[in-house]
Parts: structure tokens; C-alpha cells; sequence
């Protein structure tokens, strides 16, 4: 354990003064609830050199004041990202700390390739699609790209598209890009969509098509039509959506299975990430590490190197956010004691890269504590995943301990 880690300090108490107003009501359960819960450990620890950290407070202190139009956040993880419940809280908290309408996100069509989704949307098609993603060697394929995930179809004629659901942080947009393969075999368009006026760019070494609209929407169809078989499958890679008015873009990227070697795999991952070049990274990976038999401190660190260096190249200036690997079991009946040495790895990475870390271990309660929030009625039976009410307990608490250290620091804490 590293020593102190939850110590009290002055600053942490100036911090608890700027009680986050977006704070929902399931964090607001008294601490004798969850007796479990480690509360006092819920702050953002910042590396020695917080500058890195405090360039991106900036970042949303010029959004607040009509000085940039977007702030970008880009999320990695594993089914806990995937679910989306997470993640949409944190949407949420960034939006409200301007009122923000605008930014943007990225989305994956998860319906369509028979895997779950997050519910702030939802997916459709009327033809067959193979699942492809980086968490497993069987379901692996060449270019896969930024969401770590493809979905692959040869059929004749086929349509895809989605639609934005009802939600308090994205639920407009009006410009759009398809990543996919450039698979001449294929033609595919915007299906006849009435009073929808747009200006299509393809751009083929960027791995997307780009859509104009003028005028806001919330949903998208597309058409795609098999012209010949001289290259057989249609790759289809995700959509970013952005909104041009001011606010966050917050894209959630996660894939069932995925640990940290996983995306090192994507080809197109730089390429990709390049044309959303992310302000901060969030980094929630690792459970699927310990549980390997063969996890390692010293791998699991330089994977994470590995994969810095990869965003880097994307975005030079890009500020990092670790979340500690969550308590959890083995097979759902032996404790797991490789997070302690994770959490440990951790906090190595976010002083070696000026980084934070929002220790989600310590939260929890430690070592075991997964057992007591499924008791409680907060995780699922597996003892590794959180149920809809642990997730969004969780990532309230880690909302309210960045905004808090925004606050803290903020030139326009008061505005």
C-alpha cells in the first residue's frame, strides 16, 4: 500500500468545502449505510508536477468562459465502461458544470453486433454483422480501430444507423463521421431522410466519413449496398457525433474483456484518435489483468507505458487520469489480491507521467470489500461487476472528487 495515501491535509479540507451541486441524490446516503464505503479516500490524488493537470482545469475554465468551443475526454476500459452507466454519469457532471448543450461523443453500434449497450442510444440494422473486438484472439481482425471493437457484414443490401435517446448530456448533433474500411465493393449513403440538408467528405487515409448538417439532429440512418464481391466484407468502426455549440466531448470506450494490452492491438488506433485528439484520458483498465494467472506489476505498468505513448503521438499535450482496478473475485469465489499490487502500479504511473489517480481500490473499502457491496445489494453475483446502483454510486463519488479538485483550483470557481 502506498503510505498516507488518504491522509487529510489542509487542501483536501479546503476542497470538501466546494460540494459538488451536480452531486445526485444516491451519493448523498449516509456514511453509516455503507459502513464499507471509504469516504475520507475519495479525493483525485495529483502527481507531484500537477501542471499537466492544471493546463486541463484551464481547459474548462476557458470552456466556462466562452473562450473555446470543446473540451475533449476520452475513456478507456473494459465492461465496466461498456455498460455505460458509469460514464454517462461522468457526461453528465461535465455538462452541468457550464450548462453545457454542446461537445459531443463517440458511439458504437453494440446492438447491431449482438453485445450490450449503454442506454443513452440505441442501434439498429436489417442485415447480419460479425462482432470483432481486441479482447479476444478468436474474434481479433487486422485495422481494427479506436473503439476496439468492428462489426463486419458482406451482405447484399443492408442498413444501419442509431438513434439518441433521452439523456441530460448529448441529445443533438450536427456533424457526424463514419469510421470504416473504404471498401470499394461497397456504396453506402445517408437513407432519405426528410428536410435533412448535408455536405459529405470522405476521407480515406483518416479512416471516415464526414457529414455536415444544417441543422441539428438526433438520429442517423444509412444505406449500404453491395456492388461487387472483388473485396468481400464492410468494416464498420463507430461514429463520433459533435454538437457545435460549447460543452464537452466525452467519448466512453470500452469493450467486454479488454485489459491494458488490449488496445495496442487497434491499427487504426493513433489514426483515428488523431482526429479527436483528447484533452484528458481516463483510464479505467485492469481487471482483466489479475485475473490473469500470469499478471505482473512490472507488465501491467509497461502496457500502460506502451499506450501513453501510442495517445501521445494523437494528442502531445493530453493530461492522464488512472482509476485503480476495482476489488473483485476469482471465479466468483476466491478473493483477488492482484489489484493491491495494480493499485501499487498506479500511483507509479501517475508520478512518472504527472499524472492523477482516483483510487476507486481504496474507495471500495480494500481487499474483499467487493463481497459487501454485492451484500448490499450493489454488485452483481460474478463479484467483479457493479450493478446499474453500484455504478453510478461509484461514479458519483469520483465525479464530486474531480470537481472538487476543479473547484479548488479553478479561476472561476465562483462564476
Amino acid at each position: 500500500m502506498i503510505k498516507n495515501r488518504t491522509k487529510i491535509n489542509f487542501t483536501i479540507l479546503f476542497m470538501s468545502l466546494f460540494s459538488c451541486v451536480f452531486f445526485l441524490t444516491t451519493t448523498k446516503l449516509k456514511a453509516q449505510q455503507y459502513p464499507f464505503i471509504n469516504y475520507t479516500a475519495s479525493v483525485l490524488h495529483l502527481s507531484k508536477d500537477s501542471s499537466q493537470f492544471m493546463n486541463f482545469y484551464k481547459k474548462i475554465d476557458e470552456l466556462r468562459e466562452g473562450k473555446r468551443k470543446k473540451v475533449t475526454v476520452v475513456h478507456f476500459g473494459g465492461s465496466h465502461i461498456q455498460a455505460g452507466f458509469w460514464t454517462e454519469v461522468l457526461m453528465d457532471g461535465f455538462q452541468n458544470i457550464g450548462n453545457f448543450k454542446g461537445g459531443g461523443t463517440f458511439i458504437f453500434p453494440f446492438k447491431i453486433v449482438n453485445t450490450n449497450s449503454p442506454h443513452f442510444f440505441k442501434s439498429f440494422t436489417t442485415g447480419k454483422w460479425t462482432r470483432k473486438r481486441n479482447a479476444l484472439s478468436k474474434e481479433m481482425c487486422d485495422n481494427l480501430g479506436l473503439a476496439g471493437m468492428a462489426g463486419i457484414t458482406n451482405d447484399s443490401a443492408n442498413s444501419f444507423g442509431f438513434k439518441l435517446l433521452q439523456n441530460n448530456h448529448h441529445q443533438t448533433f450536427n456533424s457526424l463521421r463514419v469510421y470504416h474500411n473504404f471498401n470499394p465493393s461497397f456504396e453506402f449513403s445517408i437513407a432519405n431522410q426528410t428536410g435533412t440538408h448535408f455536405v459529405r467528405k470522405d476521407y480515406i487515409a483518416k479512416s471516415y466519413t464526414e457529414f455536415i448538417f444544417e441543422t441539428y439532429i438526433d438520429s442517423i440512418n444509412f444505406n449500404l449496398v453491395r456492388k461487387d464481391s472483388i473485396i468481400p466484407d464492410f468494416m464498420l468502426r463507430g461514429f463520433s457525433i459533435e454538437n457545435s455549440n460549447p460543452g464537452f466531448y466525452y467519448a466512453s470506450i470500452g469493450v467486454n474483456g479488454a485489459s491494458t494490452s488490449s488496445y495496442l492491438r487497434c491499427q487504426e488506433f493513433v489514426n483515428e484518435l488523431s482526429g479527436i485528439p483528447p484533452d484528458l484520458v481516463i483510464f479505467s483498465l485492469g481487471v482483466n489483468d489479475t485475473h490473469d494467472t500470469n499478471f505482473s506489476k512490472e507488465q501491467f505498468s509497461t502496457n500502460y507505458d506502451s499506450l501513453i505513448s501510442l495517445i501521445k503521438i494523437a494528442s502531445p499535450n493530453c493530461t492522464f487520469l488512472f482509476t485503480t482496478v476495482t476489488d473483485n473475485y476469482m471465479n466468483r469465489k476466491t478473493p483477488n489480491k492482484r489489484p493491491i499490487k495494480a493499485q501499487e502500479a498506479v500511483f507509479e504511473l501517475m508520478e512518472k507521467h504527472n499524472a492523477a489517480v482516483y483510487d476507486l481500490y481504496a474507495v471500495m473499502g480494500g481487499y474483499k470489500s467487493i463481497y459487501k457491496w454485492y451484500k448490499a445489494g450493489l454488485a452483481a453475483k460474478d463479484k467483479v461487476h457493479f450493478n446499474g446502483r453500484g455504478y453510478t454510486l461509484l461514479s458519483n463519488l469520483m465525479f464530486d472528487a474531480i470537481y472538487r479538485s476543479y473547484m479548488y483550483n479553478s479561476k472561476v470557481k465562483n462564476k
